[in-house]
């Protein structure tokens, strides 16, 4: 755990993939100590001419966006934990998209342990029968 939902601009691109999903992974591991078997990444594209920031399309704009939740077991994370995690994942994403947006999201969700889990049992079984 966690899930992770991350929605970029653009057209899908294998090697684009891979930074994207070694970086979040990465900074979820490092930043929130999230261990790695347990976080999922779905990765949707969106074509420029589809998303669109005060009423205009990026392809109007001439930039790139994503938007990222984060689905983490509440109380987990600090408040600047998830801080740093939302500046990093913005600075990231900036590198490997460029032409960022700044109405790019993040959006770290504080799930209550009895209502989010994996495997069939929830985070609050499994803190329980540690």
């Amino acid at each position: 755990m966690p899930h992770i939902v991350v929605h970029v601009s653009g057209q899908p691109d294998p090697a684009r993939n891979r930074r994207i999903v070694d970086a979040v992974a990465g900074l979820t591991e490092s930043v929130l100590g999230k261990k790695p078997p347990v976080i999922a990444i779905t990765l949707q594209y969106i074509p420029h001419d589809q998303w669109f920031i005060g009423a205009r399309a990026l392809s109007e704009l001439g930039k790139n966006a994503f938007h990222l939740d984060i689905s983490v077991t509440d109380e987990t994370n600090t408040k600047a934990e998830k801080a740093r995690f939302i500046q990093d994942i913005y600075a990231s994403f900036s590198d490997i998209l460029g032409e960022l947006h700044e109405c790019s999201y993040v959006h770290v969700i504080d799930a209550r342990a009895a209502a989010y889990g994996y495997g069939g049992k929830t985070q609050e079984y499994r803190h329980q029968h540690a």
